[in-house]
């Protein structure tokens, strides 16, 4: 219905234009005739020479232009076919002119013209250029726009599969290293396995009901943090030192969920657990102002190695920063006997997917 009224509201303004267009140009040869009768004869004179520029427009609009984007055509058979309904329509209007508009219409007051008279011919070849490039300009433009909307749409699509599948590849992860601690509890048979069952448990609950959209409360992430701790604690006992500390102005930040999970896990995985001494785990959180800045220390014995470790929860991290903000900083340093990760993030700079 929007696109009947849109073509509707096309030709009314042409029609008006080229009705007016025709009222100027024949008053001039019309004298003693009044006003009123004179734009009665050359608005007929409008309507009726408009069958053959509708003719020829939505022949480009309905036949040539969709073979053109379909491409199952020659286009030399298509250009082919454009010229010659053209030319016909050309004809069409040069017979209605001929053996209606003149005689019938005006009443022969404006003479005559043969008609194949060249110059009729031009002008009328100049006026159903116009209104024929216009329609099909207009038919391009929307097919591009609609073009680059559905490459929109898939690149959308596409960059939210992405980003779907980072989340759940990141998940198993953490299950995998909760799971090595309850291992590591009942082979001791340790008091606390129950516990640290059941809040894995809170913790897989969050993570498949809480954190299914885009965004959480950056509350909620740090909560989800800070039980992870815990939970891990508990398997340290008095070998771990751990340090958290937080000040968050605003209780409204939005976040990504999970995506400060991976930094802890790393840091037990890659950090505490390679470590045979006491060890510690430093953790700052900040948010001020819309600009989120989160730094993680701990202990390392990869002595070794000056280059940060690339695994699948550091990737991760990379992968749904770049899809997920605009503004962001992520340093990953490994220092020897400590390895540092320090991210400042705008927590206002969210990428529209």
């Amino acid at each position: 219905m929007k696109r009947l009224l849109l073509h509707i509201a096309f030709w009314v303004l042409y029609t008006l234009q080229d009705l007016v267009m025709s009222f100027t140009w024949v008053r001039p040869s019309l004298p003693g005739i009044p006003d009123g009768q004179i734009l009665e004869m050359a608005t007929v004179s409008t309507l009726v020479t408009l069958i053959p520029k509708l003719l020829i427009s939505y022949f480009l609009l309905l036949v040539s232009i969709k073979k053109i984007v379909a491409g199952g055509s020659p286009l030399y058979r298509t250009i082919a076919e454009i010229i010659g309904v053209f030319f016909l329509c050309i004809l069409i209007s040069r017979a209605i002119s001929t053996y209606y508009i003149f005689p019938t219409v005006y009443h022969g007051l404006l003479g005559n013209s043969p008609w194949l008279e060249v110059r009729s011919i031009l002008v009328a070849t100049m006026d159903f250029g116009f209104i024929a490039g216009l329609a099909a300009s207009i038919k391009f433009v929307r097919i591009q726009l609609a073009g680059k909307e559905k490459e929109k749409s898939l690149v959308k699509a596409k960059l939210e599969a992405e980003l779907k599948f980072l989340r759940n590849q990141t998940n198993p992860h953490f299950l995998m290293n909760t799971l090595n601690n309850i291992y590591a509890l009942a082979r001791k048979k340790s008091d606390d396995t129950a516990e640290v069952v059941m809040k894995l448990s809170e913790l897989l609950r969050f993570l498949l009901y809480e954190s299914d959209g885009h965004f959480i409360s950056l509350t909620d992430e740090v909560k989800l943090l800070e039980d992870y701790l815990e939970l891990e604690m508990m398997r340290y006992n008095d070998r771990l030192s751990v340090s958290c500390h937080k000040e968050i102005d605003r209780d409204d930040y939005r976040i990504t969920p999970g995506l400060l999970l991976p930094f802890i896990e790393n840091a037990f995985k890659h950090g505490i657990s390679e470590t045979r001494f006491e060890s510690f785990i430093h953790i700052d959180i900040k948010a001020k102002e819309g600009k989120l800045n989160f730094s993680i220390e701990n202990t390392n014995e990869n002595i070794h190695s000056d280059t940060p470790r690339n695994n699948i929860g550091l990737i991760n991290v990379k992968r749904q920063l770049e899809l997920t903000y605009r503004e962001y900083e992520l340093d990953v340093h490994n220092g020897g006997d400590t390895f540092v990760v320090n991210l400042s993030i705008n927590l206002e700079s969210h990428v529209e997917i």
